[in-house]
């Protein structure tokens, strides 16, 4: 990643600068451009978001999976995640800023958010997971296709890793999937997707 000014500014600050063109966060007053994604990363969060609007409609379930979306955390911080899937009514009744700049402040208004691991993975393992989860967000998944992530993480030795986190007495419980086994996930319980398929975008 890289830091793309020094002085420290306000999450509105932020979304008042924040630039048209190209992908940028605010991490503790920072503004971040993050790493062009490759076409892989593109593929997978495709994939999944196909995959995850199927299981929306087939089970009627009352989701929505936005185009883009700001998760702010702080005064001093917000992400866009490569996929996330928000709660109808959560957001009708919590999110005021979301029809005007589609932007999240609640957990309980996110059912699941996923993060596509790049070369600045650090920040999924660690600021990312550490605020969703204070956040209370429910589930979160890392997909480390690549297997970039440090080996406390996914193991040794190092592989493509799937990262199910999900929230139980405040704190994400993980559970780790690689290559035919199939994904469990509590926001999508039928869900029948494997590690593999997930890595390979479809």
């Amino acid at each position: 990643m890289i830091q793309a000014i020094s002085k420290l500014i306000s999450f509105d600050e932020f979304l008042a600068v924040k630039p048209e063109i190209g992908h940028y966060e605010l991490h503790n007053g920072v503004i971040v451009e993050m790493p062009n994604p490759t076409g892989k990363h593109s593929a997978i969060a495709g994939f999944q978001t196909i995959e995850f609007g199927i299981e929306i409609r087939r089970l009627q379930l009352p989701y929505f999976i936005p185009k883009e979306c700001t998760i702010k955390f702080s005064d001093r911080s917000g992400y866009d995640p490569d996929v996330i899937i928000l709660d109808q009514q959560a957001v009708a009744v919590n999110e005021p800023r979301w029809e005007r700049e589609s932007v999240i402040n609640q957990g309980n208004s996110v059912k699941l958010v996923v993060e596509v691991v790049s070369t600045n993975w650090r920040d999924d393992y660690g600021y990312k997971m550490i605020d969703y989860e204070a956040l209370g967000i429910s589930e979160y998944w890392i997909v480390d296709y690549l297997g970039l992530g440090g080996k406390r993480y996914i193991g040794s030795p190092k592989r493509p890793t799937l990262s199910v986190c999900q929230l139980v007495d405040g704190e994400y419980q993980i559970k780790l999937f690689r290559s035919n086994e199939r994904v469990e996930s509590a926001v999508f319980p039928e869900l029948k997707l494997t590690a593999q398929q997930i890595f390979n975008g479809g």
